[in-house]
């Protein structure tokens, strides 16, 4: 009963935490003239991954760092095979933004990347400098490239952000989500680590499944949303820029900390995360569009993986 509590109560803060923040740093950068269109792809992309930053550093700090690691590999299959498929189903995805196609390739070569640093068991402090030099310039490279799209786009990601916070409030919001991220992530992985214990699991099956899962929500919310209202570049902008940011800030940072143990993630859990992005990149080749009947093979797919794990 106390880890079911833990683990809602943990679930809890993380979505209302990483709501409060989304909404009011878009706010408040738009507020004093940032993009919409760039706010989508950076504020809202790193605000939806905040329970994941959160988790994996308490994680790593707990010397659960294997948690940190199954918990972006995990939340990256996710966000493809889990809320793309589920976004699809709903109403199916076609994008028309040259910048979220130019992040695709980017989100397979992170991935490679990833899978190149953790052969030898373990991600240490210069594995996380680089995660975190490539984050500044992905980061700086986007906002350049995104300025440069149409006004069509530049409308479409207005409408989804729209500004109804005063800066007040908006700074209001993002004190408050920050402090229920730290609270339900405090609560959520103690939940997390007990489950694995009653279960005689690995910290690498929990990371992977209940942690990653739990951890997702926020782009499972935003995605169907974005989804319900026609915005389909935000619901791909907000999964491929999550999981590019999953990688970059979460392991940089985890790792520049606390050395990440990489030796109890299976050849299957990192050829999955692979396989789950370049599924992507036909896609962004043949004019973006994902169907229900994809959609569905994607949450198939999602299924299996997790029934293999378990």
């Amino acid at each position: 009963m106390e880890i079911t509590l833990f683990l809602i109560g943990g679930l809890l803060g993380l979505f209302l935490g990483g709501e409060g923040l989304i909404r009011g740093s878009a706010s408040l950068s738009i507020r004093i003239g940032i993009s919409p269109l760039v706010v989508g792809l950076t504020v809202v992309a790193f605000g939806t991954s905040s329970p994941e930053l959160l988790v994996s550093l308490k994680a790593a700090f707990m010397g659960n760092s294997t948690i940190a690691l199954g918990n972006v590999i995990g939340s990256n299959i996710a966000n493809i095979a889990l809320i793309l498929g589920i976004s699809s189903i709903i109403r199916p995805i076609q994008v028309h933004a040259n910048v979220i196609r130019r992040e695709i390739p980017i989100m397979i070569a992170l991935t490679i990347l990833l899978i190149i640093f953790s052969l030898d068991g373990n991600l240490g402090f210069w594995e996380g400098l680089v995660f975190l030099i490539l984050l500044i310039v992905y980061t700086v490279t986007n906002i350049i490239l995104s300025l440069k799209e149409n006004k069509e786009i530049e409308n479409e990601f207005e409408e989804g952000l729209k500004s109804k916070l005063n800066i007040p409030l908006s700074i209001l919001f993002i004190v408050a989500g920050l402090a229920l991220l730290f609270v339900g992530a405090d609560l959520f992985l103690k939940g997390a680590v007990a489950l694995a214990k009653i279960f005689n699991v690995s910290d690498a099956v929990i990371g992977l499944t209940v942690v990653a899962v739990g951890t997702s929500l926020p782009e499972l919310f935003t995605s169907i949303v974005a989804t319900l209202k026609k915005e389909s570049d935000i619901a791909v902008g907000n999964v491929v820029g999550s999981n590019i940011f999953n990688i970059l800030s979460i392991l940089g940072i985890s790792a520049l900390i606390v050395p990440i143990n990489s030796g109890e993630m299976s050849y299957l859990d990192f050829g999955v995360m692979l396989a789950a992005a370049l599924i992507l990149l036909p896609l962004s080749y043949t004019g973006f569009r994902i169907s229900r009947i994809e959609g569905a093979f994607l949450l198939i797919g999602y299924v299996a993986y997790l029934y293999i794990l378990v």
